[in-house]
């Protein structure tokens, strides 16, 4: 039986409360800067071990990417990082390029690379990145299809605790996204029939507004992660990117393991 991979993204300063779980810390403390070079957050919390997390926002898309990658081949090793997350959230040459090049110094060196749906042709050897949330469609079929498009090995869901607010119809697909202080007010106003979609995977509701017209909404909860993580466990997949925001108050909920008093992990 496989064994499942949980990566936790997460910021420095809440490093301390992954003390004592069996899970790999992703630090979010990393992103691409002009040059480009790579920026680390200011943050006095020493970093050691786990993954990096490289954001592109503010990127200009100038520069070299072979003198930038070597920077983060530097620092991985500097800090004991056994990978990195690219965590592109644009699709540019440059970032492809990047996305190549620590695909092939990183399996050199048997670290892991998980790069976005969008950069898993530039990277042939790195995890591929499936997002759980869905307004539509089947996560099996999700899965399946990024399974047979990159290899079932390859790929890796990223847990997502969303609540969204559609208008219907919807043909963007998109809604409003809602704190969980504003799912809790609907709810807790409306007391509306909460039903469970199996293909999603997740939990909703409608309601009709005055000014609106009919709403859709859309959430996860603690039950309804755990019934992506069994749906991808029945796809193969075995890896998970959970951000602690997201699973902190349901980490035992999805099976993360407390390790002994003895085995603790220095963070």
């Amino acid at each position: 039986m496989s064994q499942d991979t949980f990566y936790i993204p997460v910021p420095p300063q809440q490093l301390r409360a992954l003390q004592g779980w069996d899970v790999i810390p992703a630090h979010l403390a990393y992103r691409i800067g002009r040059g480009p070079h790579l920026f680390r957050s200011g943050s006095s919390v020493p970093l050691k071990g786990g993954l990096m997390v490289l954001d592109d926002r503010g990127f200009d898309g100038l520069g070299a990417a072979g003198s930038f990658c070597q920077e983060v081949v530097r620092e991985c090793a500097a800090r004991n990082f056994s990978g990195a997350v690219l965590d592109f959230e644009r699709r540019m040459p440059p970032l492809e390029k990047m996305a190549a090049q620590l695909d092939s110094l990183f399996a050199r060196r048997n670290w892991t690379l998980l790069v976005p749906e969008t950069y898993g042709h530039c990277a042939p050897q790195a995890k591929v990145v499936i997002p759980s949330a869905l307004s539509g469609g089947s996560l099996a079929l999700r899965l399946q299809e990024a399974g047979e498009r990159f290899g079932r090995d390859r790929v890796a869901l990223s847990l997502q605790l969303t609540a969204e607010d559609f208008f219907l119809p919807s043909p963007s697909g998109s809604g409003v996204p809602l704190t969980r202080g504003e799912l809790r007010e609907r709810l807790d106003r409306m007391r509306p029939s909460v039903f469970f979609s199996h293909e999603l995977c997740a939990r909703y509701f409608t309601y009709m507004s005055r000014d609106s017209g009919a709403h859709f909404v859309l959430f996860d909860d603690g039950d309804t992660l755990c019934r992506k993580l069994e749906v991808a466990r029945r796809a193969g997949v075995h890896t998970f990117l959970a951000p602690w925001a997201d699973v902190e108050d349901y980490a035992a909920q999805l099976g993360l393991k407390r390790l002994p008093p003895s085995g603790k992990k220095a963070l």
